[in-house]
């Protein structure tokens, strides 16, 4: 076992989280993983990259699968035996095309971008040593998002006691209420990418608030918005490329030892925003 420091990235083939692994793997001194859900399309990044001189190892993660969140962490536990910076940046977007219907887009966007992205990030807690940096790749959209939730809705988003499980239970709420068509008359807003986000970025402030009670220090964890990015996931409409949207993710992962801030908030173009 190496005890080499070594970075995470999750949904890193392809948009910014390649642009993150890129920018990692110039300014890191250790091990960056890109990992993918489809293995072919992981290791053709890993290619890319490696053309450019550029080394990551790939590991395959479907942040839905529990069996595949299992098998990174206990790669990572016996090959490095903990984690020095997580970005998880792997998440879904319906095009506004979409056949699917909105209790569809609900379940599959909280499933995803939510839950998913808490499994992995329990899965990998255990793992974090002193000094890591856990960033959640959320968007400006969640802002958007709990400003059109009723007020009801955004003081229970932004209540400081809110506990995970009281989270999941509002995002299972969500998707319970776009089943029985009535998440509008219950103060949900009418997005279910943003509420999806709106989990992402609230989950930070909660984790900061755990890991407060810690033994291990200085490990932060912040949420950002990337901006918008011409990706696949923005139909590449946004003026931004891929390495300029990693900025603001690297930027908190690579925060130094000892940063009081930003420290559980939600960033964009590098700096702490209100949310």
């Amino acid at each position: 076992m190496s005890s080499k420091r070594v970075a995470v990235v999750t949904g890193a083939n392809k948009g910014v989280g390649f642009g993150v692994v890129r920018a990692l793997c110039k300014q890191f001194d250790g091990d960056v993983i890109l990992t993918a859900r489809d293995v072919d399309r992981g290791q053709q990044a890993v290619t890319d990259l490696n053309q450019e001189g550029l080394r990551p190892r790939f590991h395959q993660l479907d942040i839905t699968d529990t069996d595949s969140v299992d098998a990174l962490a206990t790669f990572l536990k016996d090959n490095y035996g903990g984690l020095d910076f997580l970005v998880n940046n792997a998440a879904i977007a319906y095009k506004a095309k979409s056949p699917a219907s909105f209790s569809e887009q609900a379940l599959e966007s909280v499933r995803c971008n939510f839950t998913g992205t808490l499994s992995v990030t329990r899965a990998l807690t255990p793992l974090l040593r002193p000094h890591a940096r856990v960033v959640i790749v959320s968007s400006e959209a969640s802002k958007r998002a709990v400003d059109k939730c009723s007020s009801e809705r955004q003081a229970q988003f932004r209540d400081p006691s809110l506990t995970m499980e009281g989270l999941q239970s509002l995002m299972a709420e969500f998707v319970q209420d776009t089943a029985a068509g009535t998440h509008e008359q219950r103060g949900w807003p009418n997005t279910a990418y943003g509420v999806s986000k709106i989990g992402e970025t609230v989950m930070a402030f909660i984790l900061t608030r755990e890991l407060a009670a810690d033994s291990r220090e200085d490990i932060i964890v912040n949420a950002c918005c990337p901006g918008h990015v011409d990706t696949d996931m923005s139909s590449h409409l946004g003026p931004l490329t891929i390495d300029q949207g990693a900025d603001t993710p690297v930027f908190l992962a690579l925060l130094p030892p000892g940063a009081e801030t930003p420290k559980g908030q939600f960033c964009r173009l590098k700096k702490a925003e209100d949310w």
